[in-house]
């Protein structure tokens, strides 16, 4: 199905969110000096893994380096991907971060395969392929165990789905029209599910005493 003007809009402003995107939530240690302060926004780096203690790495320790350094190696690729307009093979290097192999029970793999999620489903939707980006979301969404910044902004994601979505039913018929509401409906809920987990989340680090 071709996708409508209002849609093909929509995925150029979505491209432009998704590449100012990179350097607040992945991993390509493009992040400011102050951003250590930041990790409910900001992906977990190998070098993070090292600074927590002075003592040997254990081999814990050093699956999740190795893990997250195939993560920002693989979001440098698809990043290098768009710039080039090939959106398959950045989607192809997105795919692979949701492949790594990171120890059990290791929070930083859930931050990382929910970032992922987030960023496939929208190149996904620049590809028009709407369901197959919810059904990624959803997939995602599913495996979440905690509110988290990137749980939330896959809710985010899951809303901009919605709408495109909605973009795609309105086709100028009564039918149409009343789809399309009833997505743009589904996409605030979505929208004010993610406003609910953040604001929870930064009550949460407001009552944190300081250092």
């Amino acid at each position: 199905m071709k996708l409508a003007r209002t849609t093909i809009i929509a995925a150029v402003a979505a491209t432009l969110a998704f590449v100012a995107g990179l350097g607040v939530t992945s991993c390509t240690g493009d992040d400011d000096p102050g951003a250590a302060s930041r990790r409910t926004t900001r992906l977990p780096e190998p070098d993070d893994v090292a600074a927590k203690t002075d003592a040997p790495p254990t081999p814990i320790d050093e699956q999740l380096m190795l893990a997250l350094a195939q993560a920002k190696n693989f979001h440098h690729k698809a990043k290098v991907y768009m710039a080039d307009g090939n959106l398959d093979e950045a989607i192809r290097a997105v795919r692979q971060i949701l492949d790594l192999q990171f120890p059990a029970g290791a929070p930083e793999a859930e931050d990382v395969r929910l970032d992922a999620h987030a960023r496939l489903a929208k190149l996904l939707v620049l590809q028009g392929k709407l369901e197959e980006a919810m059904s990624v979301v959803d997939g995602g969404l599913a495996a979440s165990t905690r509110p988290s910044f990137f749980s939330a902004n896959l809710h985010t994601v899951k809303g901009e789905v919605y709408d495109a979505m909605a973009a795609v039913a309105d086709d100028g018929s009564a039918a149409g029209k009343d789809k399309a509401t009833t997505l743009r409906k589904a996409a605030i809920v979505e929208l004010d599910r993610s406003i609910q987990i953040n604001d929870k989340l930064q009550r949460e680090l407001l009552a944190e005493p300081r250092e």
